[in-house]
C-alpha cells in the first residue's frame, strides 16, 4: 500500500502540473501540445500502462486490508473515540478511496477514452504543422455542465481528506517512524492534500466560470 501509494502521488504531481497549463492563456495550446506529448511518445505510454496497474493494485490491496481489519475486530468499540483515537478521514479512508474511484471512473469517460479511442469530429488543432487532440476544447465543453463541475469538486474534495491520511500513512508503511521526520513529512503531506486538490478544483471552476477563453 505505501509503494503504491507514493507511486500514485508522483502520478498526481505530473499531472496537477501537465493540466495546470490550461492557465497558460493562449488559447489551450501549451496544454494541448503538452497533452499531445504525453499520449504519442512511447515512454509515456508505456508508464500508462504501469500507472493502471498501480492504479488497480492499490485499489484490490486496499480492500483486502479493510476486509482483514474488519475481520480481526467484528465487535465495536464500546465507547466510541471519535477524533480523541484518530481522526474521521483516517477511519473512512475505504469510503474515500470508494469516492475517489468512483470519480476516476467518470474522469476517464470524459477525458481519457476520447483521447485514445477517438476524439468527436472537429476536435484538433495545428502548431507548427503537427495536428493534435484539443482536449482544452473538450476540457471547456465539458466544464459548461454545472453538474459535472459538482461532481469533480466532490472528487476532489475526497481526495482531499484521503491524501490527508496517506500521504503520512504510505511514508510510516515503509518504515519512517523518526519524530523529528514524521513530522516534517506530515507537514508536507497536509499542504500536498490541500494544494494538489484545490488545484485540480480551480480547473472545472475556471472553465464554468469563463476565466478562461
Amino acid at each position: 500500500m505505501g509503494l503504491t501509494g507514493i507511486f500514485l502521488i508522483l502520478f498526481l504531481i505530473v499531472h496537477v502540473c501537465l493540466n495546470a497549463c490550461i492557465w497558460a492563456m493562449d488559447g489551450g495550446e501549451t496544454f494541448n501540445i503538452a497533452a499531445n506529448f504525453m499520449g504519442a511518445m512511447y515512454v509515456p505510454r508505456v508508464l500508462e500502462i504501469g500507472l493502471f496497474a498501480g492504479f488497480i493494485l492499490h485499489i484490490v490491496q486496499a480492500y483486502m486490508l479493510e476486509n482483514q481489519n474488519r475481520r480481526k475486530r467484528s465487535i465495536s468499540y464500546q465507547v466510541p473515540m471519535g477524533n480523541k483515537g484518530s481522526k474521521w478521514y483516517s477511519r473512512y479512508m475505504g469510503w474515500l478511496g470508494t469516492f475517489v474511484l468512483l470519480f476516476l471512473v467518470v474522469h476517464i469517460k470524459n477525458f481519457w477514452t476520447p483521447s485514445r479511442f477517438g476524439m468527436p469530429d472537429g476536435y484538433t488543432q495545428t502548431y507548427n504543422g503537427v495536428e493534435v487532440h484539443d482536449l482544452y476544447r473538450l476540457m471547456k465543453e465539458t466544464f459548461e455542465n454545472v453538474w459535472i463541475v459538482v461532481i469533480y469538486l466532490v472528487g476532489c474534495l475526497a481526495l482531499a481528506y484521503h491524501l490527508m491520511h496517506g500521504f503520512q500513512s504510505a511514508f510510516r508503511s515503509l518504515g519512517v517512524y523518526n519524530k523529528r521526520y514524521l513530522a516534517l513529512i506530515k507537514g508536507v503531506g497536509v499542504g500536498f492534500a490541500i494544494i494538489v486538490p484545490l488545484a485540480f478544483a480551480m480547473m472545472p471552476i475556471s472553465f464554468l466560470l469563463k476565466w478562461l477563453n
